[in-house]
């Protein structure tokens, strides 16, 4: 008889997947897969806030539950579940849970609504001009503490009736909290924001919401180690906010931040968190903030830095509802530097043609036309031709004609000023850039709702055409 020859042994297999889970500070249930031919077992290091439902197996492929508990430690945490098997094989399971500072805020979540809404693309196709009306709600000690008056209605249909679409709301939070340990924002101040956005919605005008400066306590802590405390409170803000406006239609975009100081690829990272935070905070709102279209800025709005370094955009579970923000006031020492600094002197004149021969020390060295159109056409290739709109969110050029530093070719000057405004007006908008105009008071009279500027309004219009 011939002998029966040994079947040869089954090589051992094990597979975990995903490989990488991640929880909100509140805590939760996700499932991982563990699959293989072979006795496995997982080793729990952190079994105070994990739980696993099966911490060993056979072969075949057997889900597994893995809940943590509420991460109320102030810091966030991770662990490394470890799958082991025979053959000394070994699967790792990370897992990383973000940290409570702060209270939910969300206590009333909607069902998902899009009634209303528009794609980033189509809400940017409604509106071409647009408006700040700047050192008002974003001012440190209330609305009118920084000179201005409170917005009106009156002064919302001057803006419009002028031929601007679209209006900037910058805004301070963290100075109208009224309890710093909770974060809670003031609801006599959410009802007066939300009184301002309406005079805009109620007149057909879009507006965009932002967290201002507000004392920099985003804008200045761009860093690892501030991360953990800045994204909760970028949550708890973000979800009374996005609350309290919810039931407003497209009209209205939210924008995480204003000018974020990040100017490196791992200070990008950290900025790319505090926008996460951001759109997870308004979309688990629901309603309608579950398909609102999201502003978020570039590294410190800057348009090289953006398109040097913005390489990714927070994940969001609704697709094309994002838009970017660059600022541009190039260059500053012409835009709105008013006296001569140890970094730069003012330049009072702009452009092709507008150069003096008289005072050849005032004419811009860098930061002229070919600057601009070579800034405007990387942001078009990077993100406009992808289908992600671009809001030019603050721009500007101002007149030196009233100050101790007076032009001696005033004329020239003021051509200058002209010819920088239509520019740059006219090249962003040919590349799908919405402009909003940086105003504090200049050019329109924020009590009689007079027009005082009205070369600059001219200039704005020519380049809106």
């Amino acid at each position: 008889m011939g002998c029966k020859k040994k079947s040869d042994p089954v090589a051992p297999e094990l597979a975990a997947s995903p490989a990488e889970v991640h929880f909100a500070a509140e805590g939760g249930t996700a499932e991982v897969t563990v699959t293989g031919n072979v006795q496995w077992a997982i080793s729990n290091p952190a079994s105070t806030w994990l739980q696993v439902s099966q911490p060993s197996g056979s072969a075949g492929s057997v889900p597994v539950k893995v809940t943590a508990s509420a991460n109320e430690t102030g810091a966030s945490r991770s662990a490394v579940l470890q799958v082991n098997a025979s053959g000394e094989q070994r699967r790792n399971i990370t897992v990383s849970q973000e940290s409570t500072i702060y209270p939910t805020y969300n206590g009333s979540p909607q069902a998902p609504d899009s009634t209303g809404m528009g794609t980033a693309v189509q809400v940017a196709s409604k509106f071409r001009l647009g408006w700040n009306i700047g050192n008002t709600l974003e001012a440190t000690g209330g609305e009118t503490s920084w000179g201005n008056p409170n917005i009106t209605e009156a002064y919302v249909k001057a803006v419009k009736q002028l031929g601007f679409t679209a209006i900037r709301l910058p805004c301070a939070w963290d100075m109208h909290v009224d309890n710093k340990t909770t974060a809670h924002i003031d609801p006599n101040w959410l009802n007066r924001v939300k009184e301002v956005v309406g005079y805009c919605v109620s007149n057909d005008m879009y507006v965009l919401l932002n967290i201002h400066w507000d004392g920099g306590w985003l804008e200045n802590n761009i860093s690892k180690v501030k991360q953990d405390s800045v994204r909760a409170k970028q949550k708890a803000f973000w979800e009374q906010i996005a609350t309290a406006m919810r039931d407003i239609d497209e009209h209205l975009l939210f924008a995480s931040a204003n000018e974020p100081a990040a100017d490196n690829a791992e200070e990008m990272a950290v900025l790319t968190s505090y926008h996460q935070a951001f759109v997870q905070a308004v979309r688990s709102t629901g309603g309608r903030n579950s398909h609102r279209v999201l502003v978020l800025q570039g590294p410190s709005t800057s348009a090289t830095l953006t398109t040097d370094l913005m390489n990714t955009l927070p994940k969001d579970q609704v697709s094309g509802r994002l838009m970017v923000e660059v600022h541009n006031y190039t260059p500053s020492q012409f835009c709105f530097l008013n006296e001569d600094v140890s970094w730069g002197r003012m330049v009072y004149y702009w452009g092709q043609g507008h150069h003096s021969t008289i005072e050849p020390d005032r004419n811009p060295t860098y930061g002229e036309e070919d600057a601009h159109i070579a800034d405007f056409n990387k942001i078009k290739v990077k993100f406009v031709d992808k289908g992600i709109p671009v809001i030019m969110g603050e721009y500007g050029a101002y007149r030196r004609d009233g100050s101790s530093h007076i032009p001696k070719e005033l004329d020239l000057h003021h051509a200058s000023v002209d010819y920088w405004i239509t520019f740059v007006t006219k090249e962003a908008l040919a590349r799908g850039i919405k402009p909003f105009w940086w105003d504090t008071g200049g050019a329109l009279d924020r009590r009689n709702n007079i027009v005082k500027d009205q070369r600059t309004i001219d200039a704005l219009l020519a380049g809106a055409q």
